[in-house]
């Protein structure tokens, strides 16, 4: 199963961090985001990886190359402007072909299993499979709800609301009918909900938006504690 890292952002609730080094780039315990992504991805047996990138695009590319440095195999899907996620996905999808992928969010912390995202690929049609996490606090409400079913259902349908992690399995079909360009992914999953095509689990283990310096120092002094 090919994975889509998502690294195209501009980071800018990272600045001044992002102003002169992509968010991809920036480092946990020494080592940049998204490698600790692609080493965890390549030993859970998923190689064939599409990353896109916009902002410093040539410093991430420069840096990771071919992914042949990591045992991966990397093709690169450039953005003259970030494309949202949404439109970034669809922007990439001929490098991804027809086959159920992996997404990742490139600017996420998580202990989750990716060898799991290949048990999720018998998705209904044009659906998809997110994983949620508990809510972090600086997103107390949460995004969704999931079923005893296992279908992702919007808040106010009766249960705990959960918060989508930023990893999922999405077919191709799954954005039918969105026109490429910029495009955020909302409402595609809210369009989903609706057709009852958007299945999801709960993960339990450690999850972090890594989304501002104080939240990357925080991250950086955990793992680095633990290592020691």
């Amino acid at each position: 199963m090919k994975v889509m890292l998502l690294a195209a952002g501009l980071g800018e609730r990272m600045r001044p961090l992002t102003d002169h080094t992509p968010k991809p780039l920036l480092t946990v315990a020494g080592t940049p985001l998204l490698e600790h992504h692609i080493r965890r991805l390549v030993a859970a047996g998923l190689d064939d990886l599409v990353i896109n990138v916009s902002h410093l695009a040539a410093q991430i590319v420069d840096f990771f190359g071919d992914g042949s440095r990591w045992g991966a195999r990397i093709a690169w899907s450039h953005e003259r402007e970030p494309l949202e996620t949404a439109g970034g996905i669809i922007n990439a999808l001929p490098l991804l072909g027809d086959k159920p992928f992996g997404l990742v969010n490139g600017d996420v912390w998580t202990d989750y299993p990716f060898k799991h995202l290949c048990d999720r690929v018998s998705l209904p049609p044009g659906g998809a499979h997110l994983v949620l996490v508990d809510n972090p606090p600086q997103h107390p409400g949460g995004d969704f709800e999931l079923l005893d079913s296992g279908l992702v259902a919007p808040l106010g349908a009766g249960g705990k609301g959960l918060t989508y992690a930023g990893l999922g399995v999405y077919t191709a079909a799954f954005f039918a009918g969105t026109a490429p360009g910029k495009s955020p992914m909302r409402p595609l999953l809210d369009r989903a909900i609706a057709r009852q095509c958007l299945l999801g689990e709960y993960f339990p283990g450690q999850w972090v938006d890594v989304g501002t310096p104080e939240r990357l120092q925080a991250l950086d002094s955990a793992v680095r504690s633990v290592a020691e």
